[in-house]
């Protein structure tokens, strides 16, 4: 089987299903179970009892100059915003990016922030993609397909595989205690 190559814009899926193909296009076992939608880590808790490896909780930032961040957590972890933007070289505090402005850029609506967003073609505006180290440690780890109505389990490596496939070089960070450098 030859290696696949980096996805073009073109091949940017926008739903579940054509996401789920390209995962497997791109030699990405992913394991897929529908629930009912849920829209916080609270909410999804007893479900996520069920399904072993790592849960996330994916968090939409931006600074007081517009760039925009993409955490990628550990359900668990308490992240420190004020560090993180420290070590991120943000300009200001981060913030929660505004709904309508996460759904264009990401493509997806509140409680369905995803990783898996990066295969649209908008996320390019982000500034950098950010994953807890944290979460790195189970496996699998979990996430929703672009909508909060399923959750998709693939490999930590996989993980990272995919988010270079889309273009970003994740930066790999303790979110609990981000330091700079």
């Amino acid at each position: 089987m030859s290696q696949p190559t980096k996805m073009s814009p073109s091949d940017r899926p926008k739903t579940r299903a054509a996401l789920l193909d390209a995962l497997d296009r791109f030699g990405i076992k992913a394991r897929t179970i529908s629930h009912q939608a849920i829209f916080t880590v609270e909410e999804g808790r007893d479900l996520k009892r069920q399904m072993p490896g790592g849960h996330s909780k994916n968090l939409f930032l931006k600074d007081k100059k517009g760039a925009l961040f993409l955490a990628v957590a550990d359900a668990e972890t308490r992240i420190d915003l004020v560090a993180l933007g420290k070590a991120l070289g943000a300009k200001g505090r981060l913030s929660f990016g505004k709904p309508e402005l996460m759904t264009a850029t990401l493509g997806v609506i509140p409680g369905a922030v995803t990783p898996f967003a990066l295969i649209n073609e908008s996320a390019r505006a982000l500034s950098a993609v950010i994953v807890d180290s944290r979460l790195l440690a189970s496996d699998p780890v979990w996430f929703h397909p672009l909508e909060n109505t399923a959750s998709t389990a693939i490999s930590p490596q996989n993980l990272l595989d995919f988010i270079e496939d889309c273009g970003f070089n994740a930066r790999i960070i303790d979110l609990a205690a981000p330091s700079v450098g």
